[in-house]
């Protein structure tokens, strides 16, 4: 979104940095938290988007935005609370999965040592309801119970309170140890959900919180800036037309994806595939064979550095360019295998195109990020 030099008065919601108190590891968010004040600072420092860009939202009801942290462009977190009185949790606004869970006090699991955990007994609103949940995803799974209560989404003005969500009793692995964040939130369709739980998102339209039956995503470089915006578009956060590509398969936010060139040779995705938008996934995933013909036209090699071509992905009727990151010593593809036919348009994506996730209409909307 729009970026304002040092100095001016204005600050943009997408716009700002939370860097590490010189000396300090930590950084804000683990102080607050062990003083049990991370939700009132997030109480008290909000982002009114309705108030603060009446020309993107002219209502200024039923639109509420999520402020996320980037972790490296890596991982890309916002916060939620669970219960009466709230305890608070960082999650994934994760477009590829439909579910929400966080840590339980149940859980021995080192990565539930590491993170926040759910405390049914100290909520007077939780019901459990007996089911048991289990969640596997592609660098990580769960297994839990189902619990009932109330869910609070960006910052106290969206409030879900009859939610459904899982509580892990187990975190197998590695994965969840060392991430930023403690649970996952899913955004993706119901049909993704274990049977029987409504999804965070569906609940909010059903329960008619949100102005529109869609929510858009705006991922920074920067530590902050980023946002899951539910209910409206924030036009200041892209240039250019909004590209609508329908979703053709109601599950994940997947589309059709016409080929991938570089340097104008079709490498990938001959005669067309399919793919999915997935702001739970870091790069640009793909079938292997797919992935090791971009690599190698890229002169990629594990050890050793490579050249920096364009790389073209043609969605009707947009392309999107991706290119190999370089520091001084090293350089990182933006791609990266993955198991099925199923093209994952990640994080690196979303960066370059502000994402509209439209349920009302079943589309996805791309546009030119800022």
């Amino acid at each position: 979104c729009a970026r304002l030099s040092p100095g001016k008065s204005q600050q943009h919601h997408c716009q700002g940095h939370l860097g590490k108190v010189k000396g300090e590891k930590r950084i804000w968010r683990d102080v607050l938290r062990e003083k049990d004040l991370l939700h009132q600072f997030f109480q008290h420092h909000h982002y009114d988007i309705g108030t603060k860009f009446p020309h993107a939202f002219p209502n200024g009801t039923g639109v509420a935005t999520e402020p996320l942290l980037n972790a490296l462009d890596v991982e890309y977190y916002g916060t939620i609370s669970i219960g009466t009185p709230p305890q608070d949790f960082t999650v994934v606004f994760d477009t590829g999965s439909s579910d929400l869970w966080v840590p339980s006090v149940s859980c021995s699991s080192l990565a539930c040592q590491t993170h926040q955990v759910f405390d049914p007994s100290q909520s007077s609103t939780y019901k459990s309801t007996g089911l048991s949940l289990s969640i596997h995803y592609g660098t990580g799974e769960m297994e839990g119970t189902v619990g009932c209560d109330t869910v609070t989404v960006s910052v106290a003005s969206l409030v879900d309170t009859s939610q459904l969500f899982g509580l892990s009793t187990a975190e197998p692995g590695r994965f969840f140890v060392d991430v930023r964040f403690d649970g996952i939130l899913g955004l993706g369709y119901p049909s993704l959900a274990a049977d029987g739980i409504t999804p965070v998102f569906d609940n909010l339209v059903n329960q008619s919180l949100l102005q529109e039956n869609l929510f858009s995503v705006y991922l920074s470089r920067e530590a902050a800036g980023s946002v899951v915006i539910f209910g409206g578009i924030d036009e200041s956060c892209f240039t250019g037309p909004i590209n609508w590509i329908p979703v053709s398969y109601q599950g994940y936010w997947q589309i059709s994806m016409d080929s991938i060139l570089v340097s104008s040779q079709e490498v990938a995705c001959a005669g067309g595939c399919q793919a999915i938008v997935d702001t739970g996934t870091s790069l640009v995933a793909g079938p292997p064979s797919g992935i090791r013909s971009i690599q190698n036209v890229l002169g990629a090699r594990r050890g050793f550095p490579g050249s920096s071509f364009p790389t073209l992905a043609h969605i009707s009727p947009i392309t999107f360019h991706a290119q190999t990151q370089h520091s001084q010593e090293s350089c990182m593809s933006s791609f990266q295998d993955t198991s099925g036919d199923l093209w994952i348009l990640g994080d690196v994506f979303i960066r370059v195109y502000y994402s509209i996730f439209d349920r009302a209409n079943n589309r996805v909307g791309l546009a030119r990020a800022v």
